[in-house]
């Protein structure tokens, strides 16, 4: 495919744009926006919070499920979400809230354009694998790395509700095994699904951090702001992409190298990962299990 037919005519749409045209459809539930804004809130408690949340049923059983779970670990069973509240913290509410909420957000995107199960395993496991570096650089806080890991290509459920056509050739341009996917968007679009994700996490008002994380995962050398968060996410996408090949992937796509920057920022390197790989397994099987709604296909 020669340059000119490899440029997709998306009208100079921009990532902004595009995300401004598809909100309706993204939107989070009510409750998630009203629970994000009540944590801003120093004075909020547990049973407030929990009041909001049990509006939702379906959040709250999401929500219940996953604080029950062996990913937590809990020795007595959690019945009401005051008490999830109190004993998960309310740093990592935020987050359990929006990593029940997404999946379902965006459950409409139609399998024949992306496939969601995918997305979500390598998702997931890039969590789960951030969460785990996170401990290995003694991040405070490290369970917002989870939600970032999470979250770090939405950017191409957006892509893929708004334009479905340019997302097949992407993908069958990827699959040809020349270039990376994110580098194929770039050239098609004038744009890539990280960029696309940054705005969301804007227009969800997240902090700046989340921002930054799925912004620059692909070029940590951008953030300002949460340095070491980005690049534990950058780590973490390249290593879920290694862990992947061989597996399903329909195609052997080339990796992204790893920037040398995000070694220096974290402190760690390539020994890193016999150990998060080792641990990941286990706490990857227990995210699917909680997170993914059976709804979903069999993983």
């Amino acid at each position: 495919m020669n340059e000119q037919e490899s440029k997709i005519n998306t009208n100079n749409l921009t990532p902004k744009e595009l995300v401004t045209g598809s909100i309706r459809l993204v939107s989070l539930p009510e409750v998630c926006i009203r629970i994000n804004e009540m944590l801003d809130n120093p004075a909020v408690t547990a049973v407030e919070l929990g009041q909001v949340i049990s509006q939702d049923t379906s959040l709250t059983a999401r929500l219940l499920k996953i604080v029950n779970s062996s990913y937590y670990g809990f020795q007595a069973k959690i019945e009401t979400v005051s008490r999830a509240v109190t004993v998960v913290g309310l740093r990592e509410l935020r987050g359990l809230v929006i990593a029940a909420s997404a999946v379902e957000t965006f459950s409409n995107v139609p399998d024949t354009i992306l496939n969601k199960v995918r997305f979500w395993r390598h998702s997931l496991y890039c969590g789960v694998i951030a969460r785990l570096l996170a401990e290995q650089c003694n991040v405070l806080h490290g369970e917002r790395l989870f939600v970032a890991g999470l979250l770090h290509d939405i950017g191409k459920l957006i892509i893929a509700q708004r334009l479905p056509t340019e997302t097949r050739m992407i993908a069958l341009e990827a699959d040809s095994g020349e270039r990376s996917e994110f580098e194929v968007e770039q050239d098609f679009l004038g744009f890539n699904h990280a960029e696309v994700g940054g705005e969301l996490m804007h227009a969800w008002n997240m902090p700046e951090t989340l921002f930054e994380s799925v912004a620059y995962h692909h070029d940590p050398r951008c953030a300002e702001v949460g340095v070491m968060e980005t690049c534990l996410i950058h780590l973490a996408n390249i290593f879920t992409d290694e862990a992947e090949q061989g597996l399903d992937m329909t195609g052997e796509t080339p990796l992204q190298k790893i920037d040398q920057y995000a070694w220096e920022i974290t402190g760690l390197d390539e020994s890193v990962k016999a150990h998060v790989f080792r641990e990941a397994g286990p706490l990857f099987a227990e995210a699917l299990e909680t997170i993914l709604p059976r709804s979903y296909p069999s993983y």
